[in-house]
């Protein structure tokens, strides 16, 4: 005979005996440090199989397990433990609930990971202790207190909020138990050392930076704009008028999953590490980094499902009221199903999700190395006008159609450019 539920998770573990009851009270430890709740079966095999517990067990059995519960998790928990009974078979179940993050057993500190209870880093061990503590983002108090706040009260009254300066900070959330500006408060604040940096590549790696925007120094909630709008304005389109008069669009990446994946990068960025998101353009793929990684009490799969997990609650509830943010959780979901679950790269210290091209972008840097003062004119404003005519290209460098028609020829000698597609609906692809 098996339980109903004959699998171990990350909040259910099985024991054979109650000689194995130290190990499944470390498994307990274990679960309250992932999800907050545990429990043990004593007497199930590790399959499920309902093996029940020999000897005899009465009330003593039970009060010499809550008492070696007592003796081994730190904080101390108050679990439940009580028999069930199926058949003739008897097994004991040990369950307990607890929020007071991070707990020990024996003195070890470790994490449920599916049905596994592993060491936990100091990290995570770090997470937790600031979690329960006063060093939250809405709590931490800002080295900089002379703060102003116009930027964020003119994106209110854009939504059509009354704003009363006299409660606006209150209202919003900018301040402490104290009464002083909060960490939320310095980031939205209208000066910040707050930074976004936005940085080009030449190629596919790091090796050679072409240029670093900088969007930041004030309201956090302008500086992601900013960022955004400067990425969106790289996001040209290619017109395929092969089929007749059929018009089909394809633009260099999907707009929607970059705006989902640069918005969840600021709003569960761990600002309290004062390391902003960033993001990164290659020739191949736009790159976004937010510092932080899961949650320890969040799995990827909760994270895969779209599961809201909200790391910074005051922002994202600013950002909510200024629709900025849905709370229905469908950013990580839409952003799986157009680029699949490769596109994100979890690790303990960052989240990195990667859009890649659809093609070679037009703002490709190239080189000219070799070429003629009319090549290189030619081959840069192709580059930047990959569906051009000769017509428009002769307007542009300024040299007549035939001229165009000769250096387009030498390029295409050369290996350095390709026409893609028919006459009407192609365009240029520079190499």
């Amino acid at each position: 005979m098996k339980l109903e539920n004959c699998f171990e998770t990350e909040n259910q573990e099985f024991k054979s005996s109650l000689a194995e009851l130290d190990k499944g009270i470390l498994g307990l430890s274990s679960m309250l440090n992932k999800g907050g709740k545990g429990k043990v079966y004593f007497g199930v095999s590790d399959d499920g199989e309902i093996k029940g517990l020999a000897g005899s067990i009465g009330q003593e059995t039970i009060k010499k397990i809550g008492n070696r519960v007592f003796e081994l998790i730190k904080p101390v928990v108050i679990p439940k433990v009580y028999f069930e009974t199926y058949g003739d078979l008897t097994v004991i179940v040990l369950e307990a609930e607890g929020y007071n993050r991070p707990y020990s057993c024996g003195g070890e500190y470790r994490i449920r990971v599916g049905s596994e209870n592993k060491k936990m880093d100091p990290s995570i061990i770090t997470e937790m202790v600031l979690s329960n503590s006063s060093a939250q983002m809405e709590n931490l108090e800002a080295l900089n207190q002379d703060l102003t706040f116009e930027q964020l009260k003119g994106l209110f009254r854009s939504h059509k909020y009354t704003v009363n300066d006299k409660t606006f900070a209150i209202n919003a959330g900018l301040l402490t138990k104290k009464k002083t500006f909060n960490y939320l408060a310095d980031i939205l604040s209208d000066e910040n050392n707050c930074s976004i940096k936005v940085v080009r590549f030449k190629g596919k790696d790091k090796q050679e930076m072409i240029s670093r925007n900088e969007f930041g120094y004030h309201c956090l909630l302008l500086s992601m704009k900013s960022a955004f709008d400067y990425v969106a304005s790289l996001n040209e389109v290619r017109v395929d008028l092969s089929k007749g008069l059929e018009r089909k669009e394809h633009p260099l990446f999907d707009i929607q999953c970059f705006d989902e994946a640069w918005t969840n990068a600021c709003l569960h960025n761990k600002w309290i590490k004062n390391i902003p998101p960033a993001i990164y353009i290659f020739d191949d793929r736009i790159e976004i980094v937010s510092i932080g990684g899961l949650p320890f009490d969040y799995s990827e799969e909760e994270f895969f499902s779209g599961i809201s997990h909200p790391v910074n609650v005051g922002l994202q509830k600013i950002m909510g009221q200024l629709d900025m943010v849905e709370q229905t959780g469908h950013g990580v979901p839409k952003i799986v199903a157009v680029y699949g679950r490769k596109a994100f790269e979890i690790a303990d210290g960052h989240i990195t999700v990667t859009i890649p091209f659809a093609y070679t972008p037009s703002f490709q840097q190239i080189s000219t190395q070799g070429l003629t003062t009319s090549q290189k004119k030619v081959l840069e404003a192709i580059k930047n006008n990959p569906t051009a005519s000769i017509h428009e290209l002769s307007q542009i460098v300024e040299l007549g159609t035939t001229r165009i028609s000769v250096v387009i020829k030498e390029l295409k000698a050369l290996n350095r450019l390709e026409r893609i597609g028919k006459t009407k609906g192609g365009y240029w692809q520079v190499r």
